[in-house]
């Protein structure tokens, strides 16, 4: 019941984050980079500090990973977690976000997600693969065909301030 607590948390975070990065891009005073750079700034002292301080109350981690860990472990954490999850999964979400609408983007990036990994898990980790399982991947990526397909809505503009006509 935890684990669907935080990851219900973390879709909440997500989308209200994701609310105010559109709303920055759309202002066109900041690009998608400096966007994410200003995201993964802040977001490090926040991590280490629950690292320091929280360590181990909410998941049991070893204390001395850094020393036991192998070197196949550590690159598939630098890799996966690190380049491909992190900086090239972040910077080609703001790239999107920066061109298109958030109703479009953020159900196409975070519907795939799951897709993936429910088919990765699978091929690569042994995870069962179940019919009720891939008739879930079919509805999820028709969803978002059904919610993304189509012609971009205008977006909403707020009124023109009104000007006195000059005669």
């Amino acid at each position: 019941m935890k684990a669907i607590l935080f990851a219900v948390l973390a879709g909440l975070c997500w989308g209200v984050g994701e609310l105010f990065t559109k709303s920055v891009l759309h202002s066109k005073q900041i690009g998608p980079i400096t966007a994410i750079t200003i995201r993964s700034t802040v977001a490090l002292p926040i991590l280490w500090m629950f690292y320091i301080f929280a360590f181990g109350s909410l998941h049991n981690e070893p204390r001395d990973w850094f020393k036991g860990a192998d070197s196949t472990v550590i690159t598939k954490l630098v890799l996966g977690s690190g380049v491909i999850a992190g900086a090239l999964a972040m910077l080609f979400f703001y790239l999107a976000l920066s061109m298109g609408e958030i109703s479009r983007i953020k159900p196409i990036a975070f519907a795939l997600a799951p897709a993936t990994a429910v088919i990765l898990g699978w091929l690569f980790l042994g995870e069962s693969m179940t019919p009720r399982k891939a008739i879930a991947v079919l509805l999820i990526l028709a969803g978002v065909v059904l919610l993304t397909g189509g012609q971009p809505t205008p977006a909403h503009q707020p009124p023109e301030e009104q000007t006195p006509a000059t005669e």
